[in-house]
């Protein structure tokens, strides 16, 4: 009986010492970001990407306008970064928080999406790269895919 008493209290002790100490935990700092992570975190937050897509075995077709308001972009930690972002893709026209993995080829940033589900919209794949004021690459949507281009707007100043 004593045994089950001092196990019990000790468990008390333990759980209670536990809890304190998550509880004084302070919330994750913020990444540190190096200043090529800064300057692409600083030129799309309030952009807009403008450009086209093509459509894999649709030569004959123009290329179809596309849009991408990004209110903000934030990296989150390691490689993942959170883009908000509006996304008009087909009759669709959703504003959502979408998580993505961003690698360096040297100074040019890469979006690495496959698979993702994004509400509203579908699962993707995408490989898209970001220089100077353009972007570019390749998307794929179930069985439908294609390339995308275009440029990267500055916000607009008040």
């Amino acid at each position: 009986m004593q045994r089950r008493f001092l196990a019990g209290w000790a468990m008390l002790v333990v759980g209670t010492l536990a809890a304190t100490a998550a509880a004084q935990e302070q919330p994750a700092a913020p990444p540190v970001l190096s200043d090529q992570e800064r300057a692409f975190a600083e030129k799309l937050s309030g952009a807009t990407l403008v450009g086209r897509f093509t459509i894999d075995g649709k030569a004959e077709q123009a290329p179809k306008a596309e849009r991408y308001e990004i209110s903000k972009v934030s990296k989150l930690r390691d490689d993942y970064w959170v883009f908000n972002a509006r996304v008009k893709y087909g009759d669709k026209d959703v504003t959502v928080p979408i998580t993505l993995k961003v690698l360096w080829a040297g100074d040019t940033p890469m979006i690495s999406m496959t698979d993702l589900a994004i509400p509203g919209l579908g699962t993707f794949t995408c490989r898209v790269f970001f220089y100077g004021d353009r972007y570019a690459g390749t998307w794929q949507h179930g069985d439908v895919g294609g390339h995308l281009f275009g440029r990267i707007e500055a916000p607009q100043k008040p």
